[in-house]
């Protein structure tokens, strides 16, 4: 998202576009729904980790690791095949979220360096730090041309100074342009993916819309399917309204999907069954 001769808030101009408003409407009705919970009341970081659990798993099947919940549950060795590393990486990185909302709204680059050392396991050169020109990107799901590094350079830094001077947009606007934005610029070599959807739950949880962070969007991102997925972007890829919009509606309904989840998770528990 350019934001060259924006307006000072163009992130709360995006809650103007047509539909956005409704989405943000549902998404709070969602939220509040398990937040109301009877359950979470009393068992609130029981749910807390089970949607870290099921979101690291949601995160990992679009980036192609997708795994049944259980063996997520079961496996403690994620060092060997491919798989098992994309899936250990979510997992490390739904770990980290949490600790670093403080440092988000004051230096939003240095939560993306930290996050890609926690995914990449702090192995290479290039770990930590935004690609150069020539270096290869590992983000199979996004085919969409990659920006060259002064591109990102510069679109990176604006997202940053637009996070750090805060706004009046909904929460669902800045987590969806955070998400799309680092989704279409893939800054690293590798794990963009795991990585976006990591900042777009630090939004939602640093935000005060999801702060126990029981409404996990990468659930609704993985139910909602890859194809779908790669769809939306492509229409925030764009730039246009209509497109803008449709992704930001995307996002949405990942959330409140993840919150059904989670609703779900409480009723089980009211029930004695989980």
């Amino acid at each position: 998202m350019s934001t060259t001769g924006a307006a000072a808030d163009p992130l709360a101009a995006l809650g103007a576009l047509p539909g956005v408003a409704e989405s943000v409407e549902s998404v709070r009705k969602a939220v509040d729904r398990v937040y109301g919970h009877r359950v979470m009341r009393r068992r609130s970081n029981e749910i807390t980790s089970e949607a870290a659990l099921r979101g690291a798993r949601g995160s990992a099947a679009l980036s192609g690791a997708d795994w049944v919940l259980e063996e997520v549950r079961r496996r403690t060795d994620f060092s060997g095949e491919d798989e098992a590393r994309t899936v250990g990486a979510a997992l490390r990185l739904t770990a980290e979220a949490g600790q670093l909302l403080s440092i988000w709204r004051q230096s939003p680059l240095r939560v993306l360096a930290r996050l890609h050392l926690v995914a990449a396991a702090g192995k290479g050169d290039e770990v930590g730090r935004p690609r150069q020109d020539g270096e290869p990107v590992d983000e199979p799901l996004v085919e969409l041309p990659v920006p060259n590094a002064r591109e990102v350079a510069g679109r990176i830094e604006g997202l940053s100074q637009l996070i750090i001077a805060g706004g009046s947009a909904p929460a669902l606007v800045t987590a969806a342009v955070v998400h799309g934005e680092l989704l279409a610029l893939r800054p690293f070599g590798s794990h963009n993916g795991l990585i976006a959807r990591t900042a777009e739950r630090i939004v939602l949880i640093g935000s005060g819309l999801d702060p126990k962070s029981v409404c996990p969007a990468e659930v609704g991102h993985a139910e909602l399917g890859r194809a779908a997925y790669v769809a939306a972007l492509d229409g925030y890829v764009s730039g246009t309204p209509e497109g803008m919009a449709a992704w930001i509606a995307h996002c949405g309904k990942a959330i409140e999907l993840g919150a059904r989840e989670s609703t779900a998770v409480c009723e089980a528990l009211q029930r004695g069954a989980a």
